[in-house]
């Protein structure tokens, strides 16, 4: 009986430990170690994100130089336009002609659509700058892309609707017997002309801004 009690009071005091079950119908459970080369490879990806961050960097900057020089280009095209006006010398103050853009409608449209595209690129600036700052950052090259876009499309329609006024000044037709009046009104249609040339190359810049930024977001997936 003594011997019975110390086998039970020695179990009592043993820590109970329990032997973990094996499930042999489902097999053992395997530990996959990383490879040896786990922080080399770990390595690898953290230099090529950099090096990416590095080129998308230098793409947000020149996207940033190629903004300003855009909305600088655009909001030049809509002063010279609003600002361009010639009156005929050699006619009385009770009777003169002049020219003006506000006498066509397609060169009024010339003048609102590129004050807005110049007003929406500086507006810009602030996200291009958010790219350099941050340069793997989608949302604010696909929100840049999608409205340079409705931009570039807006400046090739104004400007090819007032380049047909200017080569209509310019040349006339004469199938509809619509004289030249720029052999007249020489200096208000230099001046268009010029205005018209500012807004084709603010059009090309925006176009080579959405090729940028497409080419950016293509790397980045």
């Amino acid at each position: 009986m003594d011997i019975e009690k110390a086998g039970r009071r020695r179990e009592e005091e043993e820590p109970i430990v329990q032997k973990p079950k094996l499930d042999k119908g489902k097999g053992k459970a395997h530990v996959f170690a990383p490879p040896m080369n786990y922080s080399r490879i770990m390595e690898k990806h953290k230099q090529e994100k950099v090096n990416m961050a590095g080129w998308k960097r230098g793409v947000a900057i020149f996207d940033f130089v190629l903004r300003l020089i855009a909305a600088i280009t655009a909001m030049a095209a809509a002063a010279k336009m609003a600002t361009t006006e010639e009156t005929l010398p050699f006619f009385t103050q009770f009777l003169q002609f002049s020219a003006d853009y506000t006498d066509l409608p397609t060169l009024s449209s010339f003048v609102i659509v590129n004050s807005i595209v110049g007003g929406y690129l500086t507006l810009s600036l602030p996200f291009s700058i958010v790219c350099i700052i941050r340069p793997l950052a989608v949302p604010p090259r696909l929100f840049l892309i999608l409205c340079d876009t409705a931009m570039m499309g807006l400046t090739m329609i104004a400007a090819s609707a007032s380049a047909a006024i200017v080569y209509l000044a310019h040349n006339g037709n004469s199938s509809s017997n619509w004289l030249p009046v720029c052999q007249q009104f020489g200096d208000f249609c230099q001046g268009t002309s010029g205005a018209v040339v500012a807004s084709f190359i603010a059009a090309a810049l925006l176009m080579f801004l959405v090729v940028l930024s497409a080419f950016a977001l293509k790397r980045s997936t």
